[in-house]
């Protein structure tokens, strides 16, 4: 049951949430948009530019959820300390534990949108954000092969640009040589369909470059072509996207596949419990905002408790950060990499409310 006690201190910290995570966001979204008008053309328009801005927002919210979870859990419960009604709370016999159970209610739903939203919501945008870009870039013809994914098939390598969340690929170069790995021909499709049918991908408007017995080109255009490949959309739509992009399901789906390949599946095993633990993440931040508030940061200033919250989400980043290679290069557990810096903000959260009186 939701007593008036849990409300009143759930509106002061989702509302403080919002605002803080508005503000990050909007600042880093003003400071994307600014970086892609930078590659503006007659084709990537300001406009694109701002809808591939505007789609990527949901997953610049969800990675800085935990943050501003922080900091917003020290501004309002800073609020309710400077105000002296925590003082009063406890006063009329409202104990400490209580208090921390009204904060992890509001914050056990925000963890719970978190987890659905990085299935549900959040990849669908990166892709679309994706798509937009690469059919834009496509179409100027300066794609950059550092984004999307490359694939290799016998005689052949395919640099794949982006997929859109509806299967169409974008940017397809295809560099084809011989048996004694010449350069025999290159070719590039704006887009291309999957056919289930023909199990391959149709690729539509193709300009192509021959190298003739390695001393004439020519050219020529192909309003459809055949593309025959083993790789099927949903393991194209793995390679292309980053595994912090990919929903829960696709990590955990592709890192089995890798495992039963032979094939190192670090990184899609780290994004995966990353995610899955994302909402302890948020938890385990917040416990540590909460007992600073009771102890070390009582009767300071708000700009001290947002700078103290900024300081401590870093170093939480950060040591998230350092763990990824390092359970890469030294062979432990992606589990053990994601569940450590939550286990250490557990701990020094437990450590500081022990010392509370």
């Amino acid at each position: 049951m939701i007593s008036r006690i849990d409300r009143y201190i759930a509106v002061h910290i989702l509302s403080a949430i919002a605002v803080v995570l508005l503000i990050i966001v909007g600042l880093m979204g003003i400071s994307l948009y600014l970086d892609e008008l930078g590659e503006v053309d007659k084709h990537y328009t300001s406009g694109a530019a701002f809808s591939y801005t505007l789609l990527s927002l949901p997953g610049l919210a969800y990675q800085l959820l935990p943050l501003s979870a922080l900091v917003g859990t020290l501004i309002g419960m800073g609020v309710l300390a400077s105000n002296s009604e925590l003082t009063v709370m406890r006063a009329a016999g409202v104990s400490m534990m209580r208090l921390i159970l009204s904060v992890a209610k509001p914050i056990s739903l925000i963890a719970f949108i978190a987890l659905i939203a990085s299935q549900l919501g959040v990849p669908e945008s990166q892709q679309s954000a994706r798509a937009i870009k690469a059919s834009a870039q496509s179409e100027s013809g300066r794609i950059n092969n550092g984004d999307g994914g490359w694939y290799r098939q016998p005689g052949e390598y395919i640099h794949v640009s982006a997929i859109t969340p509806d299967g169409q690929i974008l940017g397809v170069t295809r560099h084809q040589f011989d048996s004694e790995l010449r350069l025999k021909q290159t070719s590039f499709a704006k887009s291309g369909y999957y056919s289930e049918e023909r199990q391959g991908w149709l690729l539509t408007d193709v300009e192509l470059t021959a190298l003739i017995n390695d001393q004439r080109i020519e050219k020529g255009h192909l309003d459809e072509t055949f593309w025959s490949t083993e790789l099927t959309e949903e393991m194209l739509r793995v390679i292309l996207v980053p595994p912090v992009e990919l929903p829960i399901s696709g990590l955990s789906s592709y890192s089995s596949y890798l495992n039963d390949q032979g094939v190192d599946s670090t990184s899609y095993e780290l994004a995966l419990w990353n995610k899955l633990l994302q909402p302890l993440s948020i938890i385990a931040l917040v416990m540590i905002g909460v007992a600073f508030i009771f102890g070390p940061l009582r009767g300071v200033t708000v700009g001290q408790r947002i700078i103290t919250g900024v300081v401590i989400g870093l170093v939480f980043k950060f040591s998230q950060d350092l763990l990824a290679p390092a359970s890469q290069v030294l062979g432990f557990s992606p589990l053990l990499a994601a569940l450590l810096p939550i286990a250490i903000s557990f701990a020094i959260a437990l450590w500081l409310l022990s010392r509370v009186r």
